[in-house]
This record gives C-alpha cells, sequence and structure tokens, in this order.
C-alpha cells in the first residue's frame, strides 16, 4: 500500500495512492484511522513530507564502498564501526519532493546528495531483537541526505553540515510490504545515472540499527532512521536535479538552487 501526506485546497490530509487517484484518510496510517469518501487526482494535489517524525534517526557509515571511497578522498585508513552508529538530524531540514534544495551562499563546492533508504517504525518499542526489528516497521520512503562535506568535517557537530534548512528532502511517499533485499538504489543528476548500488547491502541492516537503538532510547511510531548511501556521490551545485529512485517505492527529485543574498538587517 502507498501512504502519502497532501495538501489541496485548504485540505491538509495522509492518503492513500491508489493509482491516480488520492483518497483521503482521518488519521495515522499507522494508528486508527477512517479512510473516507474524499479522492483527489494525484496530479493535481501537493505532495508533503511523508510523515513529520517524532525523532529522526540517521544511520552513518553504513555501507562498505561508501567508507572505503571516502577514505581515499580523505587520505585516510577506513574505519569500520563494530555496531551500528546513529545519529539525530533536524526536522527542520526536511522538504518534501519537487521543492528546491537551497545551497547556503557561505556553502563550499563539496556539497553532496547521499540516497537514503528510510525506515518509518510503526509501533512503540524498547529492546527490541534484531530478528523481530521489521515488525516494527510500517514502511518505507526514500531521503536525500544532502551534506556540505567542509562544515561536516569542520564543525564540532552536524548543525549545518548536515542539518541546514532544505538538507533533508523525503518522499514522495511510504510504501508498505516491501523487503529492503529486494532494492535497488538508482541515483540520477539531471538525467545522468551517477551511482547504482544494492539496498539491502548494508552493513548493519534495520533491525540492527533498531536493535541498538531500542536498547537505551524507545522507539515510537512515526520514528524514521534514515539508513545510509553508498558509492561516491558527486557534488552539487544550483541548477542540478537530482532524483533518487528506490525499487518499489519510487523517485524523489529535487532541484538545486542558490540561497538568495540576504539584505542586512532583514530576516530571511
Amino acid at each position: 500500500m502507498i501512504w502519502c501526506r497532501f495538501t489541496s485546497g485548504d485540505i491538509t490530509s495522509h492518503g492513500i495512492v491508489e493509482g491516480d487517484v488520492v483518497i483521503a484518510v482521518d488519521g495515522l496510517p499507522w494508528a486508527d484511522h477512517v479512510v473516507t469518501d474524499k479522492r483527489f487526482d494525484l496530479a493535481n494535489v501537493k505532495l508533503l513530507v511523508p510523515v513529520i517524525p517524532p525523532t529522526f534517526y540517521c544511520a552513518g557509515a553504513n555501507y562498505a564502498d561508501h567508507i572505503n571511497k571516502r577514505a581515499v578522498i580523505k587520505g585516510v585508513t577506513p574505519k569500520f564501526w563494530p555496531k551500528p552508529e546513529v545519529g539525530y538530524r533536524a526536522n527542520s531540514a526536511l522538504i518534501a519532493t519537487d521543492e528546491d534544495i537551497v545551497k547556503p551562499l557561505e556553502a563550499g563546492d563539496d556539497f553532496e546528495y547521499e540516497g537514503e533508504l528510510v525506515a518509518v517504525i510503526g509501533k512503540k518499542g524498547k529492546h527490541i531483537k534484531r530478528e523481530d526489528g521489521l515488525d516494527y516497521v510500517f514502511g518505507w520512503t526514500i531521503g536525500n541526505d544532502v551534506s556540505e562535506r567542509a562544515w561536516q568535517s569542520g564543525d564540532r557537530s552536524n548543525y549545518r553540515g548536515k542539518n541546514s534548512d532544505t538538507f533533508k528532502p523525503m518522499g514522495p511517499w511510504i510504501v508498505t510490504g516491501l523487503d529492503p533485499k529486494d532494492m535497488t538504489t538508482t541515483i540520477r543528476m539531471n538525467g545522468e545515472v551517477t551511482d547504482q548500488f544494492a539496498t539491502g547491502n548494508m552493513l548493519w541492516d534495520v533491525g540492527a540499527c533498531i536493535e541498538e537503538l531500542s536498547k537505551t532510547i524507545t522507539l515510537y511510531p512515526g520514528d524514521i532512521i534514515w539508513l545510509g548511501t553508498d558509492g561516491l556521490p558527486r557534488s552539487m551545485v544550483p541548477g542540478d536535479v537530482v532524483e533518487i529512485e528506490i525499487t518499489g517505492i519510487g523517485t524523489l527529485r529535487n532541484r538545486v538552487v542558490a540561497e538568495a543574498p540576504v539584505t542586512a538587517g532583514v530576516s530571511a
């Protein structure tokens, strides 16, 4: 099943996508809800970020090829962590498919995409075993973990290198009943394939990430876990269009634009 969040006129709602139609739903997809008789043409609605998560988790260094290639760029020995390394991202950075990624005025040339599978948690849990992890996943969506590499390596935290406004495109919707082992991630820039990899070829699958997180943190419905990227992403410049397609889910598409100059003394 395909679940979305959308707006049409004065209506903002979750919905079920069936072909070219969106059926509005009262309530949350992973909780009690009522399917209404309100139907909209998919082409005429604005898709929103499919979930605003209570907590936004992100697993880093989760594909071997990505670790190895980033180590070559940095001139260091590849480092493989003995367990999942999961951090946090900011909800304020989230944007929907077809919305613009804004490159900040002060951002450097190493301004990169990272195409990632995203797990949406469907029920509350703690002390969850790896083999039971998929039981807690409601469905899957797509994320683009935009990174300003100089900020990422030079700052003490990822407050701007990973979490600046618009740095976390996610969508276009949530799809249930899929298995990451059956997925392929394809990334295109301006229509050219720049990366393609087996989505399920992670060092730590979602079950492992859920097990590690839930040892000390309670997971709640609507939480999301971004699961990392493979390959060596390219740098983006204003005017580029980045598409991330994952088998069975669809395509997340965003254009890159330059931040407009801000007049001194005037808030953005």
